[in-house]
């Protein structure tokens, strides 16, 4: 990963800084659900008031389909960020570009903070229009990316702007950007990855990067299914991708010339349907009834998780083993996150996570805390774990040469 400026490279003492964040929460009749990505935002707008800056929030919101739609509107956010940032007042401007902005900007002083209305509303926010970019850019003096959930998008705010002011990544994309590039750039071997989730064809790419980067790849959840039909095993009325056979073939292949160590499910937990309270059974791989539905990996399994993540250093996990959201079959989901923190506590262990029903599985176990990283960023997330380059992290990339 090429070089970025951070905060300690930008002078914002009396400057007007454009800080771009990812405020899209849940909000429901007007109020914040979950304000996780808002209290992650506070140290970066702490550490620019600290040294005199004016800050100047900014961020998308949903999915407007034309032009301002008061249910999306960022207004609701404004108490949430200001508890966030230790009760400090924010002003809020009613459009993010032209005279309102203006005039909220120019009224601000060096500690004062401003949230814009949503990006969005504006077309030329996802087209990367120059000209929108151009409208933001008249509204401060240093540009400041916090928001690694969006940098996959090229947007006005994250790609272009990024070019019209000098610019750096904020405190959370900092943190972001470093975690990943420990996990996979540079990680200290053995490097074991954690995949799980639905489908093969949805993380065709994600598997065949990755498999390149890793010595160890454990798979679970409902794709494993279609990785064992692929060798021959019969899966039951589970949940099988059986056209993606070849496809699956073909990446154990790739790990065999790779020589990336493949560990899919020797026993599973299975039942008649999918439901709270169902009756299970914990049978051999090989000996799944044609009724039932692999929901869980087996304890053997587990075991055999376990015995890998002691031998490894670097672990990225993307996805739970079961189908952890109907209970009992987040078990072996939650027996591996606390497996892995132990290790992670122990300092054995640099566990780097991310993906939504990743988090959500954490939360669940009790141990988001005590991973080294988890990233909320979802879609950015995942396109980093395929090898993708994403805009607004290249946007902030210092060029060969320039002493930044």
């Amino acid at each position: 990963m090429a070089r970025f400026r951070t905060l300690d490279d930008l002078d914002v003492d009396n400057k007007t800084v454009l800080l771009r964040a990812d405020l899209n929460v849940p909000v429901r009749d007007g109020v914040v659900t979950d304000s996780t990505r808002i209290e992650r935002l506070a140290p970066t707008i702490e550490a620019l008031i600290a040294r005199g800056a004016k800050v100047v929030v900014m961020s998308h919101f949903g999915r407007p389909n034309d032009g301002p739609d008061p249910a999306l509107s960022l207004r609701p956010l404004v108490a949430p960020l200001e508890k966030a940032i230790g009760g400090r007042e924010v002003a809020f401007a009613t459009d993010c570009v032209g005279r309102e902005a203006k005039r909220m900007v120019a009224a601000l002083r060096p500690g004062q903070v401003a949230l814009l209305e949503n990006l969005r509303f504006h077309k030329g926010e996802e087209a990367n229009s120059a000209e929108f970019a151009r409208a933001l850019a008249e509204l401060g003096d240093l540009y400041v990316d916090d928001a690694f959930s969006a940098a996959h998008r090229a947007h006005a705010s994250i790609a272009a702007l990024a070019h019209l002011l000098p610019a750096a990544a904020g405190k959370l994309m900092e943190a972001e950007l470093s975690a990943l590039t420990a996990a996979l750039e540079s990680p200290v071997p053995p490097v074991m990855a954690l995949v799980g989730g639905a489908k093969v064809s949805t993380k065709l790419d994600l598997l065949r990067f990755i498999i390149g980067k890793v010595d160890l790849l454990v798979i679970g959840g409902a794709m494993a299914n279609t990785l064992l039909f692929a060798e021959g095993t019969e899966v039951g009325r589970s949940l099988c991708e059986r056209d993606m056979a070849d496809n699956a073939r073909g990446l154990l292949a790739l790990a065999r010339e790779r020589n990336c160590r493949v560990i899919l499910p020797e026993d599973a937990v299975v039942a008649a349907a999918l439901a709270p309270g169902e009756p299970t059974q914990i049978v051999p791989i090989g000996a799944v009834p044609s009724d039932m539905m692999i929901l869980d990996v087996g304890p053997k399994t587990v075991d055999r998780i376990g015995a890998a993540l002691d031998e490894a250093c670097t672990l990225v996990w993307n996805g739970p083993l079961g189908a952890f959201e109907t209970p009992p079959f987040e078990e072996a989901t939650v027996a591996v996150a606390k497996r892995v923190a132990a290790l992670t506590r122990a300092g054995r262990l640099l566990s780097v996570a991310g993906g939504g029903d990743t988090v959500a599985a954490l939360a669940a176990a009790k141990v988001t805390g005590e991973l080294s990283y988890v990233s909320t960023a979802g879609g950015a997330f995942l396109e980093w774990l395929e090898g993708r380059e994403l805009p607004g992290v290249a946007a902030l990339a210092v060029a060969p040469g320039d002493a930044g």
